[in-house]
């Protein structure tokens, strides 16, 4: 198992940034590809973004990719989700994700997640 555990989420404006973090616990995170998963209330889990193990390559979803980013820092063990110019419909519990994957390969499916972090905007 691969523990992974959420922060940084929280009440904010709508047109206001946030910066969500991912830190993988007990394991390299260099050993890993993940992702950021949400979930809306009343809605099903939703893919946000990846980031491919070995590499800066990212790919997002469609509907974030003008207003979201996603890095890691691996001397922290930390994957983040920087989110810019955030709207009502942003408002879900963001969850992390990973699998072993091989180097420079993004996730075919996940296997580990955690418990996700509330993120709530209003206007």
């Amino acid at each position: 198992q691969v523990p992974l555990v959420e922060s940084g989420g929280g009440l904010v404006q709508a047109g206001d940034s946030l910066r969500l973090s991912c830190t993988v616990l007990q394991h390299n995170i260099t050993s890993f590809s993940l992702g950021w998963f949400r979930q809306p209330p009343g809605k099903e889990r939703e893919f946000v973004g990846a980031l491919r193990r070995g590499s800066d390559t990212t790919k997002l979803a469609d509907s974030v990719k003008d207003r979201f980013q996603i890095s890691r820092d691996s001397a922290k063990n930390q994957m983040h989700l920087q989110m810019s110019r955030l709207q009502l419909d942003d408002t879900a519990v963001y969850s992390c994700a990973a699998c072993s994957a091989f180097r420079h390969h993004f996730c075919s499916q996940y296997d580990f997640w955690g418990q996700g972090t509330q993120v709530t905007v209003s206007s």
